[in-house]
């Protein structure tokens, strides 16, 4: 029975990325918002990684 679970989520996963590029395809907006969004994305997490290791390295610099 879990096999068939599991089938039967793999295949929501593939319908679900399908739909999403055809959304994407025909309302051309939308596509170009998702790809704003994700580089938006990209450039916050390259900030926030930033802002961890320097608060890392002040901490340790305390300590020492």
């Amino acid at each position: 029975m879990s096999v068939i679970k599991n089938l039967a989520k793999i295949i929501l996963g593939i319908l679900l990325v399908i739909i999403a590029f055809w959304i994407a395809i025909t309302y051309g907006d939308w596509g170009k918002a998702t790809i704003d969004l994700i580089q938006g994305g990209i450039i916050l997490a390259i900030i926030f990684i930033g802002l961890i290791f320097f608060m890392l390295g002040i901490t340790d610099l305390k300590n020492d």
